[in-house]
């Protein structure tokens, strides 16, 4: 059995399963050292012969249960069949063969994972009859959104329960009416405009939003301001001033960040483009950049003539706002610069509307799978770099549409952002990393939040990213631990976290050195930066708790 084992396309956990049932049932007839012939399988799954249900299956444990059915976007294609517990091998072997003729139901990535198919947005009001085939079009998606203090107050109203549950951190919040009114004055005096999706409104537990992680992200809420930073600028990375040309930002000797729009499908609290990003506030007036094709020419002309460009950023805003054929027009143009080698389109629409990459009706996703099969083509890369920040955030419509994007051959890659009350603790980050990788969506960038207007509660000290990163390193594979990093204040481009100069801890101030970022003109050669990763004073009381 060994032999036909390892000569079969099953997978190593397939194979450990079936010898461990054959050898309980064996042990358990009393037949020692017995032959046994089973056929060659070349099989998709390991299955049971139920359609919708899959096998647990678990070495030194005699009875195998049946897990609720797992539904499935594909048409049945297995007549149900009445199984015996214990499984037996025959039981275990009969759906196998049957693989061999049919196409199984449910793709191979279901069996084991944590995502059963519910219709999580039901447990909204409004959406309590919305169909999984309605929510899986981009079309309601887009125009259901929630976008403004006014929609947001009416939603607010219809899923909050009266009496909030009490927590020392909002010892005066708890009723909806405070909280309500609490995130109101937090629109007021933020820099970011609100547009919230279907998807991560139906994510927010409602029930108890004061700490939720999701909530904490995109909703702000006045009484959880603490003054900015003083060293704050609302462009703190200085990318204007490696600008050459109107949305195009040349700091890196070769790679450029292409603007290419300042929407996005979501706005979260912590951008680091507020000052461009969405629109206006009663703080911000935004500098926008439009997604003007004469603007865009303007800056595929700047990347054509400068050789020492290898890499662009597709960015914004966010790339998930082209239409399909503005995503096909900036990629041929990319692709046919000879010296650009690899570009990447940043979005996070994977994250908060994944639906439309599952939506047939919809071009996008076909455009950028067509862009990866051309660049592959001629020895070029494309990626989709996403950003996800939070495990809660990965729903079986996120799955189905990573394992899409991979069966077709699209590099996924995603960054997150370091943030309090979100995604600070071992467990959290951990749980992040490992729901990315098991979706083929490789985990490359934690960045240490940078010094924004107003949010100055979801930043950290420079302690908790380096603990992070020494707790995590070598409990999961290498080439899946991303990479925690600090985007230097002032233009000084990303150093790894671990690579400061000087951090004393007491004040939060830290040095680092970047020698190889010189910005678009050679503004910048070198030298040390120095940032304050708090507010002095505030650090100073929180640092001394560490």
């Amino acid at each position: 059995m060994s032999t036909i084992l390892a000569r079969s396309k099953l997978t190593p956990a397939t194979k450990h399963a079936i010898r461990s049932i054959v050898n309980t049932d064996l042990a358990q007839s009393g037949i020692k050292n017995p032959s046994i012939t089973l056929p060659i399988i070349a099989t998709k799954s390991f299955r049971s012969a139920v359609p919708n249900t899959h096998a647990s299956v678990s070495p030194n444990v005699e009875t195998h249960t049946i897990p609720p059915p797992l539904p499935s976007i594909f048409k049945p294609t297995l007549a149900p069949k009445q199984l015996d517990l214990p499984l037996s091998p025959r039981a275990i072997l009969e759906p196998v063969e049957q693989a061999n003729e049919q196409e199984l139901q449910a793709p191979l990535y279901h069996y084991g994972g944590k995502f059963d198919r519910v219709p999580y947005w039901q447990a909204i009001t409004r959406w309590r009859d919305i169909s999984e085939e309605q929510f899986l079009t981009y079309e309601f998606n887009k125009t259901k959104s929630i976008q403004g203090a006014n929609q947001l107050d009416k939603f607010l109203q219809e899923v909050l329960p009266a009496t909030l549950p009490t927590h020392s951190s909002h010892a005066d919040i708890i009723t909806s009416a405070a909280f309500i009114a609490d995130v109101l004055d937090g629109i007021r005096v933020a820099p970011m405009s609100i547009r919230l999706t279907p998807h991560i409104l139906s994510l927010i537990n409602w029930q108890d939003p004061l700490v939720d992680p999701l909530r904490r992200q995109f909703i702000p809420m006045k009484s959880t301001f603490l003054p900015d930073h003083p060293k704050l600028s609302l462009d703190s990375l200085h990318e204007s001033s490696d600008s050459p040309c109107e949305g195009l930002v040349h700091r890196y000797p070769d790679k450029v960040l292409f603007l290419v729009t300042s929407v996005c499908p979501l706005y979260c609290r912590f951008c680091t483009r507020s000052y461009a990003v969405g629109g206006n506030t009663e703080t911000v007036t935004k500098a926008s950049v439009k997604p003007l094709l004469k603007r865009w020419n303007k800056a595929l002309e700047y990347i054509a003539s400068n050789t020492a460009i290898q890499d662009v950023v597709v960015s914004g805003g966010d790339s998930y706002y082209l239409e399909p054929h503005h995503l096909r027009y900036l990629g041929e143009r990319l692709l046919a610069i000879p010296h650009i080698r690899r570009f990447r389109f940043a979005s996070k629409g994977l994250c908060v509307t994944p639906s439309r990459i599952l939506d047939e009706n919809d071009g996008w996703t076909e455009e950028l799978i067509n862009l990866s099969g051309m660049a592959r083509e001629r020895g070029k890369q494309i990626a989709l770099h996403t950003h996800f920040n939070h495990p809660s955030e990965i729903t079986w419509v996120s799955r189905e549409a990573s394992q899409k994007l991979w069966r077709n051959g699209v590099v996924v890659r995603n960054q997150s952002v370091l943030l309090k009350g979100v995604n600070d603790t071992v467990s959290t980050m951990s749980a992040l990393i490992r729901s990315l990788a098991d979706n083929n969506i490789q985990p490359y960038y934690v960045y240490q939040g940078d010094m924004v207007q107003g949010v100055e509660d979801l930043r950290t000290p420079l302690s908790t990213i380096l603990h992070l990163e020494q707790a995590i390193r070598g409990s999961i594979a290498g080439f899946m631990m991303p990479s925690f990093v600090v985007d230097l204040p002032g233009g000084g481009g990303k150093r790894l976290a671990a690579s400061y100069e000087e951090y004393d801890r007491v004040t939060g101030r830290s040095t680092f050195v970047a020698p190889a970022v010189k910005g678009g003109r050679g503004r910048r050669r070198g030298g040390s930066l120095s940032i304050g990763i708090r507010c002095i004073r505030w650090v100073v009381a929180r640092n001394v708790n560490n």
